[in-house]
């Protein structure tokens, strides 16, 4: 431990010693200008502009739209992530920086609206993002000196909402899009629903206390942030459940937040939704696109995938639309130490290696005509377990096959359909004891989750385990997971949480590859048993036939819930088993189910009931998980 102590202690100050060297060759070698910019309807954004003071050559334009501050505010004032990270890349290659604060938001003027509506068809004065992305280009192009022509987009996560909607814009000078874990659909998968099933913990949070205001009243600009709800509890497992039914979270958050008032009045996918939808502008894309995300974002793993998909069917033949997920957290790959997620490492710095190969060669290609783009191939995709990026000519991968793993009596795993004529393994889910979605206490939602030891999981007696033998030969799974259960209820409701896992084997350990130093001896620790979780997906049962009409069960009727988990790209090594669980409720990241059909977001604790819940593995009703598997 002293050793390692040292060592921190000795490099920390040649860290900060580079940053105050990177600091001052950025101020001495760039300006900031702060500008309002009209839009066609007469509202003006605040945006700042980051311009380098060089004139010796022409320089791209490379734009980041947030709702989140393009804060610090002032002339004098320079964003540090221009000289601290990877951006600073874009500063020594001379380029143009612009960050604005959206619509309504900050220092902006007009209203906001989250996720505003894509308009194709717009009428003179009428506006959404694509428009206020239109307006910003041309008043750059045309009134920043020395600039080439060309501009660039990119963002994470709501900014790559804005990323998206920047694309189908079609400004003639807009030559390439990046949309980095792009909100994309609100009620299907991302954020704040995953099938229909709230996800209560993200919802509250990030419109009662982050401090960001979103959808509170904007009456003119400001640099302050909104005010906080506040919590009095910081065990976010014990705060909801004490809070109780989602009405009462209403409560707390009050008023002030017309959107949530449409969260709660829209339970269903009906034309609000459906319009919020961004892959709505997804067609006729003419700028280069390289969508980006990551295997374990808890937040918008959803987007990135299904709006590179909605972009390659909608755009036929395009030139340039492609794929990168490497195995990141929510924006990992723009930081710093992309070689681990919680316990599981991946044996190199994969952030750098996305940042080096992929983000600025396509940025450089397509706004300075310099370098290569030939190493970014269709899709880029980095193999968890194998932990190698991998490069294919589509998504999923031609070579994969959907084969069919059945659930199977004593908790076995099987390629071949079970026997028998009755056979069910069932459980009561309570929703007075819902089963948490990771061991530890946590006030804030934990992004170390969606790789997190499940073995606290597997020993409750309302979650279900299945799993494999032992692994003769890798196992491979490369694209959308699909969970077909033949169940039925005791009640009218309830949600199913299916999760896939690798089970590693009782002896192993890990030495973990350190941001700055080689593999230490003294850094091995165990993982013996570890049941890392891969992917996980809930789906609320009433939306088992439409997300428009949902339908309550009929208790103790055998039916079908079949769905989507969502992609993966994992492999399950040798000596390994690959393990299924099942359980009804993930708490507190997701709402719980009254397990009755009611209106959850108006439900009282009076509708809340147990419920005992069958899963069938037969041969008339065989459960299965359907893998594609990659040969």
């Amino acid at each position: 431990m002293r050793r390692i102590i040292c060592f921190v202690i000795f490099i920390a100050p040649l860290v900060s010693k580079a940053q105050k060297a990177d600091s001052l060759w950025f101020v001495q070698h760039y300006i900031k200008k702060e500008v309002s910019i009209p839009m066609r309807d007469g509202v003006k954004l605040f945006t700042s502009i980051y311009i380098p003071k060089d004139q010796k050559e022409k320089h791209p334009i490379l734009i980041t739209r947030t709702p989140y501050s393009c804060m610090p505010y002032g002339k004098d004032k320079f964003l540090t992530e221009y000289w601290t990270g990877y951006k600073k890349s874009y500063t020594r290659e001379g380029y143009i920086l612009v960050k604005q604060d959206v619509r309504g938001r900050w220092m902006s003027e007009g209203d906001f609206v989250n996720v505003r509506p894509f308009n194709p068809a717009k009428k003179t004065g009428e506006i959404d993002e694509s428009s206020d992305t239109y307006d910003t280009i041309d008043w750059l192009i045309k009134n920043i000196a020395n600039n080439n022509g060309s501009v660039g987009v990119f963002g994470i996560s709501y900014p790559g909402f804005y990323s998206t909607m920047a694309a189908a814009s079609n400004h003639p000078a807009l030559k390439a899009v990046s949309p980095q874990a792009p909100v994309t659909n609100w009620f299907i998968g991302d954020d704040f629903h995953h099938n229909g099933a709230f996800f209560q913990m993200d919802a509250f949070d990030f419109y009662s206390a982050l401090g960001f205001g979103f959808g509170q009243p904007h009456p003119k600009p400001t640099p302050l942030p909104a005010n906080s709800v506040g919590y009095k509890i910081h065990d976010n497992y014990k705060f909801y459940l004490e809070t109780g039914a989602v009405p009462n979270l209403t409560k707390l958050l009050g008023d002030s937040v017309p959107f949530w008032k449409d969260v709660m009045n829209h339970p269903n996918y009906d034309e609000f939704w459906k319009a919020r939808d961004a892959r709505n502008a997804t067609h006729n894309l003419k700028p280069a696109m390289l969508w980006v995300g990551g295997l374990f974002d808890a937040e918008d793993n959803w987007g990135a995938w299904n709006a590179y998909k909605a972009a390659e069917e909608n755009n036929p033949g395009k030139r340039f639309n492609k794929l990168i997920m490497g195995p990141w957290y929510h924006g990992q790959w723009a930081n710093n130490d992309g070689t681990h997620l919680g316990n599981v490492q991946f044996e190199s710095n994969t952030s750098k290696y996305y940042q080096q190969n992929f983000e600025v060669p396509f940025f450089n290609y397509f706004l300075k005509g310099k370098g290569d783009i030939s190493r970014i191939a269709e899709s880029n995709i980095f193999i968890t377990g194998e932990n190698k990026w991998k490069k294919f000519d589509q998504w999923p991968p031609a070579a994969k096959q959907d084969k069919e793993l059945f659930l199977q009596a004593n908790g076995r795993l099987d390629w071949s359909k079970p026997g028998g004529d009755n056979h069910f393994t069932e459980y009561t889910s309570d929703p007075a004891k819902p089963v948490p979605y990771t061991e530890d206490v946590h006030f804030n939602r934990s992004r170390n989750y969606m790789t997190d030891d499940q073995r606290f999981a597997s020993r409750r007696p309302d979650v279900l385990v299945y799993q494999t033998d032992t692994l003769t030969e890798d196992l491979t799974v490369a694209g959308n997971v699909v969970a077909d259960l033949m169940t039925s209820i005791s009640t009218t409701d309830a949600d199913f949480v299916v999760k896939v896992i690798d089970v590693f084997p009782d002896y192993l350990s890990y030495v973990p590859v350190d941001i700055y130093a080689d593999k230490d001896p003294e850094k091995i620790y165990p993982m013996g048993g570890y049941q890392m979780l891969v992917h996980g997906e809930i789906f609320r049962g009433r939306f088992r036939n439409s997300y428009e009409k949902p339908a309550p069960f009929i208790p103790g009727k055998v039916e079908e819930v079949k769905y989507k988990l969502g992609d993966i790209a994992h492999t399950f090594k040798k000596g390994h088993r690959l393990m299924i669980q099942i359980q009804s409720t993930w708490f507190p990241l997701v709402d719980r189910n009254p397990q009755t059909f009611v209106d959850i977001y108006h439900a009282k604790e009076t509708d809340f009931q147990k419920c005992v819940i069958k899963i069938f593995n037969n041969q008339h009703a065989a459960s299965k998980i359907i893998l594609p598997v990659l040969k």
